[in-house]
């Protein structure tokens, strides 16, 4: 009897390429696309973008009945709600920065849909993720880089535990995104040239901001100082949730050259402004540990850190410093470490572990 595989299936090509593989591979592919936009109006939930659309069941559903395999629409708001929304406005509060994306994969894409699937019978759960998962020889499962550094996507599956990187597939991981949809087009999947979605999905406008702001109720930080890390004011800002650390562009300020946000102070309500230099650092420190290809470090250990998703990395030495934290020290200065951002350390191509920054 085949395997049998769930795929996550967001109406894009990556996914609808992942399901085709896997069926060519002789898998029982199952697709399904997590309903997990909030709104309940057909207007609203149409406007949304990414994997929380409309369009992307229409998609799924498209690509399901080419690929001739069963598919689902499976309600995972409330756990989207939790574990994703309330999760980013309450950091954007407490003046840091989150990585939504981050959060939805390990308790939404994987936590919540890999229990339900296994629940029905699955063997798997696969996605259409740029990334490849390594049985290493120490016996644990690891994210590898995938083939192609432009569209390597595994920062954003750092925090996946062992038990759900045993259970998962990640079929494309192999391919460059122009073979991806080669693939997809000589396979006739009406997806092949849909364009990329770029925003986090649930805020279609970038207006992060007004996001909280209706997300809350009007319950957030009201305007308040941008101040030198002297704590001389310098003008007023907005809201505490409307900057992010290295920030230049938006702050209406009118000192003569380009300034920056160097912290954020939400005890005091205020936005901390310095120069370019004042940017970059050296050091930081994270928690909210999960290690991939080790279970745990007790010496330092040299690795490539990124301390974003557009980072490229830079080679530093971590060490631990308690049950759930690290220190990571960098050879060279590295621009805007921003805490609530996720720091992932790798060795080689596998991804060594990673954890949340809090400085």
């Amino acid at each position: 009897m085949a395997e049998k595989v769930v795929v996550g299936m967001s109406g894009g090509v990556d996914s609808s390429v992942a399901a085709y593989l896997l069926k060519k591979q002789g898998y029982d592919v199952i697709g399904v696309t997590m309903q997990i936009w909030q709104a309940e109006d057909t207007d609203a939930v149409s406007r949304a973008n990414g994997c929380c659309g409309i369009s992307a069941v229409d998609d799924a559903r498209r690509v399901a009945e080419r690929l001739d395999i069963p598919y689902y629409v499976m309600n995972f708001r409330k756990e989207f709600q939790k574990n994703v929304i309330d999760y980013f406005t309450q950091e954007y509060l407490h003046g840091r920065t989150p990585n939504p994306c981050i959060a939805c994969n390990r308790y939404v894409k994987w936590e919540s849909l890999l229990e339900r699937s296994l629940d029905i019978g699955a063997d798997y759960i696969a996605t259409g993720h740029y990334a490849r998962i390594e049985q290493l020889a120490n016996g644990r499962y690891a994210v590898r880089a995938s083939v192609t550094a432009a569209k390597d996507q595994t920062y954003a599956l750092y925090n996946l535990t062992q038990k759900q990187l045993q259970h998962t597939l990640m079929p494309i991981g192999e391919y460059e995104k122009s073979t991806v949809r080669e693939i997809a087009q000589e396979a006739g999947l009406p997806v092949a040239h849909k364009p990329d979605s770029q925003e986090i999905c649930f805020i279609n406008d970038n207006d992060y901001a007004g996001f909280i702001d209706r997300e809350t109720n009007g319950n957030v930080p009201g305007a308040g100082n941008f101040v030198t890390k002297d704590g001389i004011i310098l003008g007023r800002h907005e809201g505490i949730t409307h900057y992010t650390v290295g920030q230049r562009k938006g702050l209406g300020l009118a000192l003569g050259h380009p300034v920056f946000v160097t912290q954020i102070r939400p005890e005091t309500n205020e936005v901390v402004i310095g120069e370019n230099s004042d940017v970059f650092g050296t050091e930081l420190d994270c928690d909210h540990l999960n290690f991939m290809a080790v279970p745990d470090i007790s010496e330092p250990v040299q690795v490539l850190a990124k301390i974003r998703y557009s980072h490229k990395g830079a080679p530093a030495v971590i060490e631990k410093t308690g049950p759930d934290s690290i220190h990571v020290t960098f050879t060279e200065p590295v621009r805007a470490i921003t805490p609530g951002q996720a720091v992932v350390f790798y060795t080689g191509e596998d991804i060594l572990g990673g954890g949340t920054i809090c400085l």
